[in-house]
């Protein structure tokens, strides 16, 4: 279907002559002999494009010409004058007009005019898309109290300079905290440069870090800035903290109190202005009793710390999170799923212990595997790692189980269906912690932990 062009102009004979040309050119064209009339159309149809006249009796394009750009940003709007001069132009175009044709228009140069503010506003349109999905991909999902508190912290901190550590087990979405700073941030315009350091050989992070110079060492065949170079003026996210050797962590102290460097294999001093965000999965006070990391890089990092909160902490999110997963595989090709409350309860009985990108990884496994279009909890059961277990559980003790928890509140269903899960897996096991974590897939200090927070006396261990 071709694109809607309205031609605004008093004179009939202009405004048939220019329809005629843009029918030749396949586009729809819709005229309108006064302006309002055109204010009138813009509010029932759909239009990708204005021809201007500015002369006309009554409001004139001028005049118009602001109204349509404050209801239609977006619009492209070409004015067309038989009194033009250069005052004229640059007066339309500080309204907002993105051409300025002279009557009577040539043929070729309106049609080109017109592809080309048609090309720009496609570009225009794909930016803005492309900047949605962007905003979609740091976008914290979640209306649970421990994601709303995070959202707001991070929302506080974004427009400040003050460096974050970000802390939370693998798969809770650091990433995506480090990446709501940046886009709040002041320097939302530049890129955030990222450097992961678990990703990288301890004998290439300085390099990595603070670039080398042509020769420096084997391989260096010509000189290369590094990721603090690269983020002056802006933020450097360094991931995995934890993971980087005593050794660059004494080098990155010093580059962080004084914001200067040398190159690998060079001698300029090279100073830089960055904001650092690390992120960790570690204890990081534990690694500093265990000599693994140094507590001075410790306070400098942590002057805001920021904990992203386990899926087990917040499984009141689940069904949003699955819900914006399956949209985003439907986007992939993989088709529309739904998954029913039953399933989605089940789900919340696991842990999920690879938290969010554990989760994604079921949910897509679920999509791959599962023909129909409804989810439901017997399909997903064999597929959970610890409901497997249920699958030999009688069938009414299962029901009577999930109808009880059915009736609490979410917090106490869980409760009530681990507390009851355990006692059964213990009675089989004849009260034997050992095997009856090895049964269900814990660890044995964690059982223990279990037991007690559940208050569930254990009469026998042997």
């Amino acid at each position: 279907m071709g694109k809607k062009i309205m031609i605004v102009d008093d004179e009939a004979s202009i405004r048939d002559s220019l329809a005629g040309i843009l029918s030749d050119e396949g586009f729809l064209p819709i005229t309108a002999e006064s302006a309002s009339r055109a204010l009138d159309l813009l509010g029932q149809e759909k239009i990708d494009l204005v021809l201007l006249d500015i002369w006309m009796p009554g409001m004139d394009g001028l005049e118009i010409l602001p109204r349509i750009k404050e209801q239609f940003p977006r619009l492209p709007v070409i004015m067309i004058s038989g009194h033009g001069n250069i005052e004229t132009a640059v007066q339309a175009t500080k309204l907002g007009a993105f051409d300025f044709i002279e009557k009577p228009p040539s043929y070729d140069k309106i049609v080109l005019s017109i592809n080309n503010a048609l090309h720009v506003s496609n570009l225009e349109e794909e930016n803005l898309i492309l900047k949605e999905k962007n905003a979609k991909k740091w976008r914290i999902t979640g209306t649970s109290p421990a994601i709303r508190s995070v959202r707001q912290q991070l929302a506080r901190v974004a427009p400040t300079d003050a460096w974050v550590l970000i802390r939370g087990e693998h798969g809770t979405g650091k990433e995506l905290a480090a990446q709501m700073i940046h886009r709040l941030s002041s320097s939302a315009d530049k890129p955030m440069i990222e450097l992961n350091c678990a990703a990288i050989p301890e004998e290439l992070i300085e390099s990595e870090l603070f670039g080398h110079e042509k020769g420096s060492f084997t391989g260096a065949t010509g000189s290369r800035r590094g990721k603090f170079d690269q983020a002056d003026g802006g933020i450097l996210f360094l991931d995995e903290i934890g993971d980087m050797s005593l050794k660059t962590q004494a080098k990155i102290l010093r580059i962080l109190q004084e914001q200067k460097f040398e190159r690998v294999g060079g001698t300029k001093t090279i100073s830089v202005n960055v904001r650092v965000l690390a992120a960790t999965n570690k204890n990081l006070e534990q690694e500093i009793e265990l000599g693994n990391f140094r507590a001075d890089l410790f306070w400098r990092l942590n002057v805001v710390p920021i904990y992203m909160p386990p899926l087990r902490e917040r499984l009141e999110d689940l069904p949003l999170l699955v819900n914006e997963l399956l949209a985003d595989l439907s986007r992939k090709g993989l088709g529309k799923k739904e998954f029913t409350r039953e399933a989605l309860r089940l789900m919340s009985f696991h842990d999920w212990p690879g938290n969010v990108r554990e989760l994604r990884n079921f949910v897509e496994r679920v999509a791959i595997m599962t023909p129909e279009e409804i989810v439901t909890e017997k399909i997903i059961a064999p597929m959970l790692p610890v409901m497997t277990h249920e699958i030999d559980r009688p069938a009414e003790k299962s029901d009577k189980i999930l109808q009880h928890s059915f009736d609490a509140s979410f917090k106490d269903a869980k409760r009530i269906f681990e507390k009851e899960y355990l006692e059964e897996k213990l009675r089989e096991n004849e009260g034997n912690i050992s095997q009856t974590a090895e049964q269900i897939g814990l660890e044995r200090s964690h059982l223990h932990k279990k037991l007690k927070a559940l208050g569930i006396e254990v009469k026998s261990e042997n």
